[in-house]
């Protein structure tokens, strides 16, 4: 079959390849990217699809709108406020299945071929894989341990002049960084002096550990005049009440919402009526906090056990920053006392071992590490957690 040029620029994510690997018994695995299952609220997402029938049947059941149910847009708004943007109309945003199809709807209303895209180095795969499919030329922004390096996208926007500038702000995928307060409003204020759309994508920001993070980039907006126009915001319930449920949204400039809206009529005409009237009434029935302080609670204790682990197992062999929210830990291997320096030499030996994780080097569009790694704390338990990073350190020496 002759198959569309476009698809010459993309492959098969290197995750999922791993994935098949993973058969083997007794496997612990710290490669997947999604919450416990064991957490979710069956009970309060039962009682909310029970209520969603018996409101109303006709419109959890039928076709809907393609901006989005209107009980969930306005339930999302009031989620939005509740953590400071507090000036998100209903209408302002649309209803996309998962955040995945808010980042696609951009993609296929951005980018052309040969488009400048710039990204975080290393950020979401998937992100990469999409962009790249609408032919983006994706150029890399260095980052820290305070997200990206801001002097150092300056100088990319004013020599590349994108498209758009992809960010995870608030605990990003792979890396786990969260941008600085002074970042933040810094990215605002390029986006007006370059008159540059920023996509902040935001699917980890309610999974901290402790101090919440500095407020959104769609929240400090207001206090960037102009920034509200180059800014679009992508949420998402997966990692906080279920993947499963596949509900996400899109914040945008009214232009590009009216395009996005379009595209997502041709892609799936709407997200389910179903899955949204279901969400709709899980927020209105207020269980969100409890739910949020629970998985909160989990995930800071698997991360301290998997950081504890480390710091003691492997020693200066592995260079990282201890997780302040998220799913992961972004780590780096130093070569200290001889030890494997390779994430992807590391990785098949894991295997061998009993234990697996995502080599990093795919997380880069360009020039990548390959002595980075990403591990997942998220659905493991304490126990496993320390089981799994015993047999990376066999693994390790080899």
């Amino acid at each position: 079959m002759q198959f569309a040029d476009r698809l010459n620029n993309v492959e098969t994510s290197a995750i999922r390849e791993l994935f098949k690997l993973l058969g083997k018994p007794g496997i612990i695995s710290f490669a997947g990217g999604f919450p416990d299952s064991a957490m979710f609220d069956v009970d309060g997402i039962r009682e909310a699809s029970q209520r969603a029938l018996a409101d109303e049947p006709g419109a959890a059941l039928q076709y809907g709108a393609t901006e989005g149910y209107e009980p969930l847009r306005a339930q999302l708004s009031a989620f939005m406020a509740a953590k400071g943007a507090q000036d998100v109309a209903p209408g302002e945003l649309i209803v996309t299945t998962g955040s995945q199809q808010a980042l696609d709807l951009l993609g296929k209303t951005m980018i052309g071929p040969g488009d400048k895209v710039i990204v975080e180095g290393p950020t979401f795969l998937a992100t990469i894989q999409c962009f790249r499919l609408y032919g983006a030329d994706l150029v890399s922004a260095p980052i820290d341990g305070d997200g990206v390096q801001t002097d150092a996208l300056e100088r990319l926007i004013a020599e590349h002049r994108p498209k758009l500038v992809y960010l995870i702000p608030t605990f990003g995928n792979p890396s786990g960084a969260t941008l600085s307060l002074a970042r933040r409003r810094k990215v605002l204020e390029l986006a007006v002096k370059y008159q540059t759309l920023i996509v902040e994508d935001d699917p980890y920001g309610d999974l901290y550990f402790g101090d919440a993070p500095p407020p959104s980039l769609l929240a400090l907006s207001h206090e960037v005049p102009g920034s509200r126009d180059l800014l679009a915001h992508c949420g998402s319930l997966s990692k906080v009440l279920s993947p499963g449920l596949r509900v996400g949204w899109l914040v945008a400039p009214p232009e590009l919402l009216a395009k996005a809206t379009m595209c997502k009529q041709f892609s799936d005409a709407h997200t389910s009526t179903f899955a949204q009237a279901t969400a709709a009434q899980y927020l209105k029935a207020g269980r969100m906090p409890a739910t949020l302080a629970h998985v909160r609670a989990v995930y800071a204790e698997r991360a301290q056990a998997m950081g504890d682990a480390l710091r003691s197992e492997l020693g200066t062999a592995v260079d990282f920053v201890q997780p302040r929210g998220g799913l992961f830990v972004w780590a780096r291997l130093t070569g200290a006392g001889g030890a494997v320096a390779d994430g992807n030499v590391l990785a098949k030996r894991a295997i061998d071992k009993g234990v697996a994780f995502v080599p990093g080097a795919p997380f880069f569009c360009a020039n990548p590490d390959p002595a980075t790694l990403r591990l997942s704390f998220a659905t493991a338990d304490v126990a496993k957690i320390r089981e799994g990073v015993a047999r990376l350190a066999q693994a390790l020496q080899g």
